[in-house]
């Protein structure tokens, strides 16, 4: 079964997540449990959430919190399966919605006003108990109901804000986009063009899709995106290189990340300013009976924005190792260390940084 979670930022989110909102004040308090029981519970229609008006559905249990539980979960049913966000594009969802990064580009949304944390319903959001019942064998029905006409309201709300971002975020100069800042601008578009479109379904469900029209797919910002990656040079600088293997190693990094590279820095706009220093020793071992030869190195990588200086991805480590034939093959299979932590280190710390991009004003 699909859920949704809270405004706050959780860590741990479902693959799948549906929205379901009904908001405080939307729905008469629940009545006290009465000896008749209630046509709703039979199966008819409650008089005060009829199906014109609202979205219901009946669930029961041994206890209240266990029958509110089963009637969320029933509402939640409603949607069937047809909405579905990227667990890590929902989680940078909330995170940029947190932060208020998003609401520099356009209206700024009261995301805690609509949205409240039920942790006693395992973090359904926004869910109504509308009315609930006891029968004699201790068996309590619950009604959770959806305002149909506030939700409309506050989905196509949220539609209308994060198109406004959206818009504001992708009309920029040439000279602009092809940067990592229009990199970012194209990925927070796409992660509010994602959101945009499971609103549109759920709204789509409540009988409003006239909301979801002309909605595009995050995927096509995201696409626009990796373009944009595509066309940023990166230069590559290192110093105290031994054969090339450092660059070579870096160059690996960004050319599987989709960046093209180049050795000259003079006249790129990003450019990765390496420095590998070596020191050595040798030290007389008694178990071996010979000398081994020490060897460390020192790696430190800035990438840095050459037109502000502002280094945005610094990465620095110290490798050894050694050898008992001599200060050469002790430096190579440090080096070879170094070139694995490249490939494996840099390109994992690399690809988080990008993916959590986020554009500056």
């Amino acid at each position: 079964m699909f859920r949704i979670k809270s405004f706050a930022l959780l860590k741990g989110f479902l693959p799948c997540i549906f929205f379901v909102v009904v908001f405080a004040g939307c729905a008469s308090a629940p009545t006290a449990p009465s000896q008749t029981q209630p046509e709703w519970v039979k199966g008819g229609v409650h008089a005060r959430f009829n199906s014109v008006a609202y979205l219901s559905e009946m669930g029961r249990g041994n206890s209240r919190h266990a029958a509110e539980r089963d009637a969320l979960g029933r509402l939640v049913a409603i949607f069937g399966q047809s909405i579905h966000v990227d667990e890590r594009m929902t989680e940078l969802y909330w995170e940029v919605m947190g932060s208020g990064v998003a609401a520099t580009w356009g209206e700024r949304i009261d995301i805690e006003h609509y949205f409240e944390r039920r942790a006693d319903m395992d973090d359904l959001v926004g869910a109504e108990i509308g009315d609930f019942w006891e029968d004699d064998g201790g068996t309590i029905f619950a009604l959770a109901v959806l305002n149909r006409a506030r939700a409309v309201q506050i989905y196509s709300g949220r539609i209308r804000a994060n198109q406004e971002t959206i818009n504001n975020l992708t009309n920029m100069p040439l000279s602009e986009r092809n940067t990592f800042d229009g990199f970012a601008r194209y990925q927070l578009a796409a992660i509010l063009a994602d959101m945009n479109f499971s609103y549109g379904e759920i709204l789509t469900v409540i009988g409003a899709p006239q909301y979801a029209r002309g909605l595009q797919h995050g995927g096509n910002f995201r696409r626009d995106a990796q373009e944009i990656r595509r066309t940023i040079p990166i230069g590559i600088n290192v110093r105290n290189d031994r054969g090339g293997r450092i660059h070579d190693a870096f160059a690996r990094v960004f050319s599987e990340l989709g960046f093209m590279t180049t050795s000259n820095g003079s006249d790129v706009r990003y450019l990765l300013d390496v420095d590998i220093s070596m020191r050595s020793g040798s030290n007389f071992s008694q178990f071996l009976g010979r000398y081994i030869t020490l060897a460390h190195k020192t790696l430190r990588a800035d990438l840095r924005d050459t037109r502000t200086e502002a280094v945005f991805l610094p990465f620095s480590f110290t490798e050894s190792d050694s050898s008992t034939l001599n200060q050469r093959d002790a430096e190579n299979r440090a080096l070879l260390l170094v070139e694995q932590r490249i490939n494996n280190e840099y390109r994992n710390l690399l690809s988080d940084h990008l993916s959590r991009l986020m554009p500056g004003r």
